[in-house]
């Protein structure tokens, strides 16, 4: 913060907002033709909402402070205000997604939010926010002290965008879930990610997920999780991690004692990879779900992923669908988990793979030992279909 009289603290350690605090644009680092294009795709998604506000009308909201902030903040940057803030500034959530704020509307919100004591969930999902606006909202992130949920998915953020958050993170104490989902990120954003993750350790949910990160990410992000001590969910699905990437995380997951949810769906994991989570699973003891779906498994790298289920002890969900892996690696899964008299297993998810008979006799001796254990599978071929009440969790049609 500036010199001069210092603010106010209140029990949080957070500035008490003032009345009369002067509210000054910023500088802006995007170029005119984008600022117009954001302000033009902010007032097509307004027409026809409820989003626009008469400036008069929300003199008069309830929490004053705030809505005087934000409209002082309007004006000085240009844009149009939006009115669901003035409905949920005293509540503890506000969301804003498909808004089609841009730059100038993140800067606005961010200036007012960063003294506000009340919102803790924020949701500016799919707003076209770009790199400019994730850096007001970094600037914001560096003052607010109360803010613990944030979705920021689906906005363009690219690595310039992320950089501005990562520099901001390890400074911020309160916030616990972080949505990046759909924002373009590369190998650049999680090296970023990754030192940040080094220093940070108080965020527990990151969604990474319908990104473009890479083998070189996976080696980042797997340094990173090896070191971290708060992460407990990762979701990273929908990328292109494919045997270096997916040997790189799974052996950061062997070494973190924390995680507890890892998707890792939607990828090109291959039998490679699959050995790598398989040796993970004997050493951890704390994950609770994995999800492997569709990550080009076959039945040998089944067995191979299938050998840290005999020793592993927290595992509570596994989801392998939509792999190449048959019945013949099914079966692999579950003689893994027939051997381990202390699995944790509750959920075993082999949607859309086909089973034949050696599979539903070998599961029905598995769910013997584990009467909790539920087991999806893809169905059984036509010719073994003549009793259909006899075969266990048929996936429903």
């Amino acid at each position: 913060m500036s010199g001069g009289v210092e603010p106010a603290l209140d029990a949080g350690g957070c500035s008490e907002p003032s009345e009369d605090a002067a509210v000054l644009p910023g500088s802006s680092t995007e170029s005119e033709e984008e600022v117009e294009d954001c302000m033009e795709d902010r007032s097509e998604a307004a027409e026809g909402s409820d989003t626009d506000l008469d400036l008069e009308e929300a003199e008069g909201a309830p929490g004053s402070t705030q809505a005087a902030r934000y409209m002082a903040a309007c004006r000085g940057y240009g844009t149009v205000p939006v009115s669901a803030f003035f409905r949920h500034v005293t509540d503890s959530e506000l969301s804003l997604p498909h808004h089609g704020l841009g730059p100038q509307d993140a800067r606005a919100l961010a200036e007012t939010l960063t003294n506000n004591t009340c919102i803790v969930k924020l949701n500016l999902r799919d707003n076209v926010l770009s790199a400019a606006g994730a850096e007001a909202v970094a600037g914001m992130l560096k003052e607010n002290c109360f803010l613990s949920d944030m979705d920021l998915s689906e906005n363009k953020l690219g690595d310039g965008g992320i950089q501005a958050l990562c520099a901001a993170l390890p400074g911020n104490s309160t916030l616990l879930r972080l949505g990046l989902s759909g924002n373009h990120l590369g190998t650049r954003a999680a090296a970023h990610l990754a030192d940040s993750l080094l220093v940070n350790h108080k965020i527990e949910s990151l969604d990474l997920s319908h990104n473009q990160l890479d083998d070189r990410a996976g080696e980042f992000l797997g340094r990173a999780l090896a070191e971290n001590t708060g992460l407990k969910e990762l979701f990273l699905s929908w990328n292109h991690f494919h045997s270096p990437g997916a040997v790189a995380l799974a052996r950061g997951l062997e070494a973190n004692i924390f995680l507890k949810v890892l998707d890792v769906s939607y990828n090109g994991f291959g039998d490679p990879g699959a050995a790598a989570l398989g040796v993970a699973l004997r050493g951890n003891n704390v994950l609770e779900e994995l999800d492997v779906s569709n990550n080009r498994i076959s039945p040998a790298g089944a067995l191979r992923l299938a050998s840290g289920l005999r020793e592993n002890r927290t595992l509570r969900t596994l989801v392998m669908a939509r792999n190449p892996m048959r019945s013949e690696g099914s079966v692999r899964v579950l003689k893994s988990i027939q051997a381990n008299a202390r699995s944790s297993l509750e959920m075993l998810d082999f949607t859309d793979i086909s089973v034949n008979k050696d599979f539903w006799e070998l599961s029905e001796a598995v769910r013997g030992l584990f009467p909790r254990l539920r087991i999806l599978h893809g169905g059984f071929p036509a010719p073994f279909r003549r009793d259909r009440s006899k075969l266990p969790d048929e996936a429903a049609a």
